[in-house]
Protein backbone atom coordinates (compact mmCIF):
# COMPACT_ATOMS: atom_id res chain seq x y z
CA UNK A 1 0.00 0.00 0.00
CA UNK A 2 0.96 3.65 0.06
CA UNK A 3 -0.27 5.54 3.09
CA UNK A 4 2.30 8.31 3.57
CA UNK A 5 4.70 10.06 1.22
CA UNK A 6 6.85 13.16 0.72
CA UNK A 7 7.36 15.79 -1.95
CA UNK A 8 9.93 18.26 -0.69
CA UNK A 9 11.22 19.85 -3.90
CA UNK A 10 10.62 23.39 -5.11
CA UNK A 11 7.84 24.43 -7.48
CA UNK A 12 10.48 25.14 -10.14
CA UNK A 13 11.77 21.57 -9.89
CA UNK A 14 8.24 20.27 -10.43
CA UNK A 15 7.84 22.51 -13.47
CA UNK A 16 11.06 21.27 -15.06
CA UNK A 17 10.56 17.56 -14.36
CA UNK A 18 6.90 17.30 -15.35
CA UNK A 19 6.85 20.02 -18.03
CA UNK A 20 4.20 22.01 -16.18
CA UNK A 21 2.39 25.19 -17.04
CA UNK A 22 4.42 27.87 -15.25
CA UNK A 23 1.40 29.80 -14.04
CA UNK A 24 1.24 29.97 -10.21
CA UNK A 25 -0.44 26.95 -8.64
CA UNK A 26 -1.12 25.98 -5.02
CA UNK A 27 1.94 24.11 -3.84
CA UNK A 28 3.84 23.68 -0.60
CA UNK A 29 6.45 20.98 0.13
CA UNK A 30 4.96 18.04 2.02
CA UNK A 31 7.05 16.06 4.49
CA UNK A 32 4.31 13.70 5.69
CA UNK A 33 1.36 13.67 3.28
CA UNK A 34 -1.49 11.42 4.40
CA UNK A 35 -4.87 10.18 3.13
CA UNK A 36 -7.71 12.63 3.57
CA UNK A 37 -5.44 15.59 2.87
CA UNK A 38 -5.29 17.78 -0.23
CA UNK A 39 -2.19 16.82 -2.18
CA UNK A 40 -0.48 18.13 -5.35
CA UNK A 41 -1.40 16.25 -8.52
CA UNK A 42 -0.51 16.58 -12.19
CA UNK A 43 -3.02 16.23 -15.03
CA UNK A 44 -2.04 16.09 -18.68
CA UNK A 45 -2.63 19.11 -20.90
CA UNK A 46 -4.81 18.98 -24.00
CA UNK A 47 -4.25 20.30 -27.49
CA UNK A 48 -0.54 20.79 -27.02
CA UNK A 49 -0.94 22.63 -23.71
CA UNK A 50 1.49 22.04 -20.84
CA UNK A 51 0.65 19.67 -18.00
CA UNK A 52 -1.22 21.25 -15.10
CA UNK A 53 -0.56 21.16 -11.36
CA UNK A 54 -3.50 21.28 -8.97
CA UNK A 55 -4.76 19.73 -5.76
CA UNK A 56 -6.84 16.60 -5.21
CA UNK A 57 -8.07 15.14 -1.95
CA UNK A 58 -6.36 11.81 -1.32
CA UNK A 59 -9.03 9.09 -1.10
CA UNK A 60 -11.21 8.45 -4.13
CA UNK A 61 -14.90 9.36 -4.08
CA UNK A 62 -16.30 8.04 -7.40
CA UNK A 63 -18.69 10.28 -9.31
CA UNK A 64 -21.49 7.73 -8.77
CA UNK A 65 -21.04 7.45 -4.99
CA UNK A 66 -24.09 8.26 -2.85
CA UNK A 67 -21.99 10.31 -0.43
CA UNK A 68 -18.39 11.41 0.11
CA UNK A 69 -17.54 8.82 2.77
CA UNK A 70 -15.81 6.29 0.50
CA UNK A 71 -12.54 8.23 0.36
CA UNK A 72 -11.16 6.71 3.55
CA UNK A 73 -11.47 3.22 2.02
CA UNK A 74 -10.11 4.07 -1.42
CA UNK A 75 -6.75 5.74 -0.84
CA UNK A 76 -5.13 2.99 -2.96
CA UNK A 77 -6.18 0.87 -5.93
CA UNK A 78 -4.51 -2.36 -7.03
CA UNK A 79 -2.94 -1.92 -10.46
CA UNK A 80 -3.51 -5.59 -11.28
CA UNK A 81 -7.31 -5.22 -11.16
CA UNK A 82 -7.77 -1.55 -12.09
CA UNK A 83 -9.05 -2.50 -15.55
CA UNK A 84 -11.67 -4.83 -14.03
CA UNK A 85 -13.12 -2.98 -11.04
CA UNK A 86 -16.14 -0.78 -11.86
CA UNK A 87 -14.82 2.02 -9.65
CA UNK A 88 -11.58 2.27 -11.60
CA UNK A 89 -12.03 0.93 -15.14
CA UNK A 90 -13.41 4.11 -16.73
CA UNK A 91 -10.93 6.24 -14.79
CA UNK A 92 -8.02 4.19 -16.14
CA UNK A 93 -9.09 5.14 -19.64
CA UNK A 94 -9.78 8.85 -19.18
CA UNK A 95 -8.89 10.19 -15.73
CA UNK A 96 -5.26 9.45 -14.99
CA UNK A 97 -2.88 11.69 -13.08
CA UNK A 98 0.54 11.67 -11.44
CA UNK A 99 1.25 12.36 -7.80
CA UNK A 100 4.72 13.97 -7.61
CA UNK A 101 6.90 12.57 -4.84
CA UNK A 102 10.48 12.13 -3.72
CA UNK A 103 9.88 9.44 -1.13
CA UNK A 104 7.29 7.32 0.67
CA UNK A 105 7.07 5.85 4.15
CA UNK A 106 6.44 2.32 5.36
CA UNK A 107 6.70 0.69 8.77
CA UNK A 108 9.19 -2.15 9.26
CA UNK A 109 8.53 -4.65 12.01
CA UNK A 110 11.56 -5.09 14.27
CA UNK A 111 10.69 -7.51 17.04
CA UNK A 112 7.52 -6.19 18.66
CA UNK A 113 8.10 -2.66 17.37
CA UNK A 114 7.31 -0.95 14.06
CA UNK A 115 10.10 1.29 12.76
CA UNK A 116 9.18 3.84 10.06
CA UNK A 117 11.46 3.94 7.03
CA UNK A 118 11.56 6.23 4.01
CA UNK A 119 11.99 4.79 0.54
CA UNK A 120 13.63 7.06 -2.05
CA UNK A 121 15.26 6.70 -5.44
CA UNK A 122 18.95 5.83 -5.24
CA UNK A 123 19.84 9.16 -6.84
CA UNK A 124 17.48 11.06 -4.54
CA UNK A 125 15.43 12.24 -7.50
CA UNK A 126 11.83 13.26 -8.04
CA UNK A 127 9.31 10.74 -9.39
CA UNK A 128 5.65 10.40 -10.30
CA UNK A 129 3.26 7.87 -8.72
CA UNK A 130 0.51 6.64 -11.03
CA UNK A 131 -2.94 7.66 -9.81
CA UNK A 132 -6.57 7.96 -10.89
CA UNK A 133 -8.95 10.82 -10.12
CA UNK A 134 -12.66 11.61 -10.27
CA UNK A 135 -15.09 14.40 -9.47
CA UNK A 136 -18.06 13.90 -7.13
CA UNK A 137 -20.97 16.31 -7.25
CA UNK A 138 -22.79 17.10 -4.00
CA UNK A 139 -26.52 17.85 -3.83
CA UNK A 140 -25.77 21.56 -3.43
CA UNK A 141 -23.71 21.54 -6.62
CA UNK A 142 -20.30 21.62 -4.90
CA UNK A 143 -17.60 19.60 -6.64
CA UNK A 144 -15.14 17.36 -4.81
CA UNK A 145 -12.02 16.31 -6.74
CA UNK A 146 -10.34 13.22 -5.30
CA UNK A 147 -7.71 10.63 -6.23
CA UNK A 148 -6.36 7.18 -5.44
CA UNK A 149 -2.74 6.02 -5.81
CA UNK A 150 -2.15 2.79 -7.71
CA UNK A 151 -0.12 0.07 -6.02
CA UNK A 152 1.62 -3.05 -7.27
CA UNK A 153 3.56 -6.00 -5.85
CA UNK A 154 6.65 -4.89 -3.95
CA UNK A 155 10.07 -5.21 -5.55
CA UNK A 156 12.81 -7.10 -3.70
CA UNK A 157 13.82 -4.05 -1.65
CA UNK A 158 10.36 -2.89 -0.57
CA UNK A 159 9.37 -6.51 0.14
CA UNK A 160 11.75 -6.41 3.11
CA UNK A 161 9.19 -4.09 4.71
CA UNK A 162 5.84 -4.46 2.92
CA UNK A 163 4.26 -6.66 0.25
CA UNK A 164 2.89 -3.71 -1.77
CA UNK A 165 4.36 -0.47 -3.11
CA UNK A 166 3.11 2.53 -5.09
CA UNK A 167 3.44 2.36 -8.87
CA UNK A 168 6.43 4.60 -9.62
CA UNK A 169 6.56 5.35 -13.32
CA UNK A 170 9.93 5.59 -15.09
CA UNK A 171 10.32 9.12 -16.39
CA UNK A 172 10.04 8.02 -20.01
CA UNK A 173 6.55 6.62 -19.31
CA UNK A 174 5.11 9.64 -17.52
CA UNK A 175 4.01 11.32 -20.75
CA UNK A 176 2.15 8.18 -21.84
CA UNK A 177 0.27 8.02 -18.55
CA UNK A 178 -0.75 11.69 -18.79
CA UNK A 179 -1.69 11.51 -22.49
CA UNK A 180 -5.48 11.82 -22.57
CA UNK A 181 -5.71 10.45 -26.10
CA UNK A 182 -4.37 7.08 -24.95
CA UNK A 183 -7.27 4.95 -23.69
CA UNK A 184 -6.25 1.43 -24.66
CA UNK A 185 -5.66 -0.76 -21.61
CA UNK A 186 -3.12 -2.76 -23.60
CA UNK A 187 -0.88 0.32 -23.69
CA UNK A 188 -1.49 1.41 -20.12
CA UNK A 189 -1.37 -1.74 -18.02
CA UNK A 190 2.19 -2.80 -19.01
CA UNK A 191 3.66 0.34 -17.42
CA UNK A 192 2.15 -0.46 -14.00
CA UNK A 193 5.10 -2.53 -12.81
CA UNK A 194 7.26 -2.59 -9.66
CA UNK A 195 10.04 -0.01 -9.91
CA UNK A 196 13.49 -1.67 -10.13
CA UNK A 197 14.83 -2.43 -6.65
CA UNK A 198 18.41 -1.58 -7.64
CA UNK A 199 17.34 2.00 -8.35
CA UNK A 200 15.95 2.53 -4.85
CA UNK A 201 17.11 2.63 -1.24
CA UNK A 202 15.60 3.23 2.18
CA UNK A 203 16.59 4.46 5.63
CA UNK A 204 15.03 4.68 9.08
CA UNK A 205 13.30 7.88 10.22
CA UNK A 206 11.94 9.16 13.51
CA UNK A 207 8.67 7.56 14.71
CA UNK A 208 7.09 11.02 14.88
CA UNK A 209 6.13 10.60 11.20
CA UNK A 210 3.42 8.33 12.55
CA UNK A 211 1.56 11.44 13.67
CA UNK A 212 -0.57 12.60 10.75
CA UNK A 213 -0.50 16.18 12.01
CA UNK A 214 3.31 16.33 12.00
CA UNK A 215 4.60 17.82 8.74
CA UNK A 216 8.02 19.30 9.43
CA UNK A 217 11.29 19.11 7.45
CA UNK A 218 12.91 16.83 10.03
CA UNK A 219 10.45 14.07 9.10
CA UNK A 220 12.84 13.04 6.34
CA UNK A 221 16.02 13.17 8.44
CA UNK A 222 17.77 9.81 8.88
CA UNK A 223 17.24 8.43 12.36
CA UNK A 224 20.20 9.24 14.59
CA UNK A 225 22.06 6.13 15.70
Amino acid sequence: MCGRYTVTVSFEELVLHFMLDRRPAPYQPRYNAAPGQWIPAIIGGTGGEANRLGELRWGLVPSWAQDDKSGARMMNARAETAAEKPAFRSLLKRKRCLIPADGFYEWKRIGSQKQPVRFVLADGGLFGMAALYDTWLAEDGAKLHTCTILTTAANELVAEVHERMPVILPREQESLWLNRTVQDERELLPVLQPYPAERMKYYEVDPKVGRVSYNEPDCIDPLAL
